[in-house]
């Protein structure tokens, strides 16, 4: 027999469950970390939504996303809000690195990190300016360039924090907060001439993504959020947008009947948890099913966390994705109270989960004693009836409005009309024209000018804004879109234009001799 090695462990006896320690020493984090946290691939519309998280759990009942353009060029954003406010200890405990304050039950705000590592992801400057009702305007500011030395946070001078929140002090009140970007890394690369596009693009992605991951609060009466593009030297307000909720299960009837239904599934660690599954109706048309991203992307789990949606569709690993599954949607409410089964990622855009909840979802019950395979059966069989019948009308795909046209009304028209992809909207604005000409149209830059001499008689006594007169436009939009999708111009579309404008110029002029009437 040959001798056995020694061995710096003889058996398992020897091993060491728990690692001894000889003391400790601070080593705190060297300035660098500061760049990391504009290495966390925060998207735009998600560093956005975090922003507005801490603005509803400040209790705002008004945000405001403004974009500050000097002629062609974007200089800055900020989000405002009518919240709480911060004073100063709580604004530097905000703005501090790995700074934790309490957070409630209730809360959106889980990590402490997303103010930092939203801001930075995208701009080289973060500066909050807030106040409370009890104490005065303060700030902050982060140049990542000085935290990358020494982690320096500067202080801003008071009578800027005043004057800035005297600026907007139509959100603000006595109470609120801004956040402010500068030195934003994509408005740097906008080439001369795309800067309307960009923030028409900009804009609409971020209206989506809002609409849809906070749409239960948007729901609520009494909590706005509007994006604003604003002239920094005129203050004018170049667009108006109020975003409205994109509800993933907004649909007028469902795709089968005996639905929406609850399914209860024992999770371990968690206990019975709700499922509450839906069937899309087939082919709907709607942007809440269709506008939102790839159907095969968007079918699966919607987990909400106190009522902010934090995973828009996604199977979590308990099956694979497939296009006769695109009518299921499931609503799902984590509990309020940390728990080993789900945990969200830092930026709130997808939930980990454990394989307890496969197992819980094995067990899952309706009332009747119907599985979750069996719903999921209904939503196939749905799909593919569908797909059998040949007989539906189809409308065509249009150029969607853009510019000037109310976010209701846009929101509408897309629900009903299939968008034309990689067009550029059309685009509605009030300009001076000939005495003689109520509208006119640019087909290569898909605009619909209106003659502002009749503005007024469209808006009665109201303030006109970008977005108004919307019955006037809508009609227009459907009357006019063919002209911009169909390119060069003809003869018998010419007439009809032609035909239109003679008759709402005479009732414009019907409208504006009443009016006068009216004030005498």
């Amino acid at each position: 027999m040959h001798e056995e090695e020694d061995l710096p462990y003889e058996s398992v006896s020897d091993w060491q469950f728990d690692v001894p320690t000889s003391g400790s020493k601070r080593l705190p984090p060297a300035p660098r970390y500061v760049e990391s946290l504009t290495h966390q691939g925060y998207g735009f519309e998600a560093a956005i939504a975090d922003l507005i998280d801490n603005s509803i759990d400040a209790s705002a009942k008004n945000v405001v996303v403004s974009f500050l353009r000097d002629d062609d060029q974007l200089v800055s954003l900020l989000v405002i809000d009518d919240g709480c406010g911060m004073h100063d200890e709580a604004l530097d405990v905000a703005m501090t690195v790995g700074g934790q304050r309490e957070y409630s039950d209730e809360a959106l705000g889980h990590f402490g990190a997303g103010l930092k590592a939203a801001s930075l992801s995208h701009a080289d400057a973060l500066t909050v300016i807030s106040r409370t009702k009890r104490s005065p305007s303060t700030g902050r500011r982060w140049l990542t360039a000085h935290a990358q030395d020494d982690f320096t946070c500067d202080i801003v001078d008071p009578r800027y924090c005043q004057d800035l929140v005297d600026r907007y002090d139509g959100v603000i009140g006595w109470h609120g907060t801004i956040v402010r970007w500068d030195g934003i890394r994509a408005f740097g690369t906008i080439t001369a001439g795309q800067t309307d596009r960009f923030l028409n693009e900009t804009i609409e992605r971020l209206e989506t993504h809002l609409g849809l991951y906070l749409h239960r609060f948007l729901a609520r009466d009494g909590f706005h959020i509007d994006i604003v593009v604003e002239d920094v030297r005129t203050r004018e307000e170049l667009d108006h947008r109020g975003v409205e909720p994109i509800d993933p299960f907004g649909y007028r009837v469902p795709g089968r009947a005996g639905f929406p239904r609850t399914y209860t599934a024992p999770v371990e660690g968690v206990g019975a948890l709700e499922l509450t599954a839906h069937v899309w109706p087939p082919k709907s048309p709607l942007v809440a099913y269709r506008g939102i991203g790839p159907l095969a992307e968007r079918q699966g789990f919607y987990i909400y966390r106190n009522d902010r949606l934090v995973q828009a569709g996604g199977w979590n690993g308990t099956r694979s994705a497939e296009n006769h599954h695109n009518l299921a949607r499931i609503a799902v409410d984590l509990p309020s109270q940390p728990n080993r089964v789900f945990s969200l990622t830092v930026k709130k855009d997808g939930v980990n989960v454990t394989p307890a909840f496969a197992r819980g979802l094995e067990k899952a019950e309706d009332a009747d004693g119907g599985t979750f395979t069996q719903y999921l059966s209904e939503a196939e069989q749905t799909y593919r009836d569908a797909a059998r019948r040949s007989t539906e009308v189809q409308r065509k795909e249009v150029i969607p409005p853009g510019k000037g046209v109310d976010p209701k009304l846009k929101r509408t028209l897309r629900d009903e009309l299939p968008a034309l992809e990689g067009e550029e909207p059309i685009t509605f604005r009030w300009e001076s024209l000939p005495a003689d000409v109520f509208f006119d149209i640019d087909r290569e830059e898909h605009v619909v000018r209106l003659n502002k001499e009749f503005r007024q008689a469209f808006n009665a006594d109201r303030r006109a804004g970008s977005n108004d007169a919307p019955v006037l436009k809508a009609m227009l939009y459907l009357m006019l879109e063919k002209n911009f999708r169909m390119g060069r111009s003809s003869a018998q579309r010419d007439d009809e234009m032609a035909l239109w404008n003679s008759v709402l110029l005479a009732a414009a002029q019907c409208e504006m001799t009443r009016g006068e009437a009216a004030a005498q």
